[in-house]
């Protein structure tokens, strides 16, 4: 199958029956109830059910070996970090717990070592020991306070890679620029778990909010969002594959597979840069994306790709607000499509935005809402 190119396609296709059960959600939500789950529409044999609710603006995750879920959030000045506990293990929160508040937008989260590293705009921070001491206000330490302090797409998802290197992405602090005066931006950099010898890992990238390495290979792969005010259509955003370093993806002369930017892609063609595996819908904001490693889903899932679409801003038809599956074929994306959508309503209202995904230790997946405060899980079977 080739990949789909068609964005009209791309338009999620609600058939939603009860709009009345769904307060608006013109701007933040609050907690749900089960029966908002009811209009998430999966394959067959998928279930959805609440992991945790009261999470205010859930975003980036990552689970420690002792299964607690450490989650980021984007808010501005009182930025918070939580600590979920399923002490009983029954596949439901029994506590979220504030790890740390007043932070600056701590979007990304990532363990190394008994360590939670967060990434604010301008600075990582750790927290060790912390799964002994996330109920204590635990104190952190700077690991690299020198990122820019621009705050247009200046959150950060942040990982540990296969190299034991911390992975961190510098977005462009623009729609459309070029920022010669500093090469960290539009990037992404990677350094040490102590901050020493960061180094520019891959550029022309506008702002990925996700990134995972194949599992048999070790290679980076990543979300990237495509620039605005080109119209509703153009461009795409992109699945992009980086296997090794020194690679530049285009931003801000070239978008998607063949579109020129019209003021800073005079001079340039294609093949000047690596172009994205698959392009994603037009203005989706494709954010946390994830390998499927577990057991639990059928095996035509096995080291496939989900990403969180976190839904247009200013498309005149609202697109994404879903969870999307990307299949693979070797280093070749063979189909992009649906996985779970019921977010957006027929209405244009969305009452969720889905952000990130999680793989569990028992093959089920969570995924965090921002819109919501909620953290979902999916389950295949059973």
């Amino acid at each position: 199958m080739k990949p789909l190119r068609n964005p009209q396609f791309l338009l999620p296709i609600l058939a939603i029956t009860a709009i009345m059960l769904i307060p608006s959600c013109t701007g933040a939500a609050g907690s749900m109830d089960g029966m908002h789950l009811d209009m998430i529409k999966l394959p067959p044999g998928f279930t959805i059910s609440m992991y945790a609710e009261d999470v205010p603006n859930a975003r980036s995750m990552v689970l420690s070996p002792g299964g607690i879920l450490f989650v980021g959030s984007r808010e501005d000045g009182n930025g918070q970090v939580y600590a979920i506990v399923d002490e009983n293990k029954d596949n439901k929160a029994d506590e979220v717990v504030v790890i740390a508040s007043g932070l600056t937008q701590p979007n990304g989260v990532a363990f190394r070592d008994g360590s939670l590293y967060v990434a604010e705009i301008s600075r990582i921070i750790r927290f060790d020991n912390i799964e002994t001491t996330f109920r204590n206000s635990p104190s952190y330490t700077v690991v690299d306070d020198t990122f820019p302090a621009d705050t247009h797409h200046g959150w950060k998802f942040i990982a540990f890679g296969p190299d034991d290197k911390l992975y961190v992405p510098v977005g462009a602090p623009c729609n459309i620029c070029l920022r010669d005066d500093n090469p960290i931006y539009a990037s992404i950099t990677r350094m040490d778990p102590d901050g020493s010898n960061r180094e520019i890992y891959a550029e022309g990238i506008r702002n990925t909010v996700g990134f995972a390495w194949h599992p048999d290979t070790n290679e980076l792969w990543f979300t990237d969002n495509g620039r605005d005010w080109l119209g509703d259509n153009v461009p795409p955003d992109e699945l992009n594959h980086a296997p090794q370093s020194g690679m530049h993806f285009g931003f801000p002369h070239w978008h998607g597979l063949d579109t020129p930017d019209p003021q800073y892609g005079s001079g340039h063609t294609a093949s000047d840069f690596t172009l994205p595996v698959q392009e994603l819908g037009p203005h989706v904001a494709a954010l946390g994306m994830r390998f499927y490693t577990g057991s639990m889903f059928p095996a035509e899932y096995q080291k496939q790709i989900f990403i969180a679409e976190h839904g247009s801003w200013n498309r005149s038809t609202p697109i994404g607000y879903r969870v999307m599956l990307v299949r693979l074929n070797g280093g070749q994306a063979t189909s992009y499509e649906v996985f779970a959508e019921g977010w957006l309503q027929d209405n244009g209202n969305a009452w969720g935005r889905p952000v990130d995904v999680q793989v569990m230790p028992d093959g089920s997946m969570l995924v965090s809402d921002d819109r919501a405060n909620a953290i979902y899980r999916i389950t295949y079977g059973g």
